[in-house]
């Protein structure tokens, strides 16, 4: 019998910062966000999470999400790692890779009307 292993997360939540994107020479290209979780007590503080996104996902959060954004993703736990420049210690941080992105609401705009029309939407972006 083979043993299967299953790396697979699933969250919703706002996105704490804008989108950080970068370009590669080979044109590959990257967003990065921060996800809050409110966990399901309300007194607790709020989990954070790093997200990776590549490809035409990652243009899709470029275009659509901004800090404040609800959205839900499904991905895969990956691990950063580095070696610390002064201490000369291997580091790791664990970032979620995204390969499901769905825009459930957009952050509310200071200068949007109270008319209800505040670009609410579903993008599904499975690439």
């Amino acid at each position: 019998m083979t043993q299967q292993y299953i790396n697979k997360v699933d969250l919703v939540g706002r996105v704490g910062q804008p989108p950080e994107i970068r370009y590669f020479e080979s044109g590959a290209m990257k967003t990065a966000l921060t996800l809050a979780v409110k966990p399901p007590y309300r007194s607790e503080s709020p989990l954070w999470f790093d997200l990776e996104l590549w490809g035409n996902i990652a243009q899709v959060a470029a275009d659509w999400v901004q800090k404040g954004s609800t959205i839900g993703i499904t991905g895969e736990i990956i691990f950063d790692r580095w070696t610390d420049k002064n201490t000369d210690e291997l580091r790791q941080k664990p970032i979620i890779r995204v390969n499901n992105l769905e825009l459930i609401s957009s952050a509310q705009r200071k200068d949007s009307n109270e008319t209800g029309d505040d670009q609410n939407s579903i993008i599904n972006s499975n690439f």
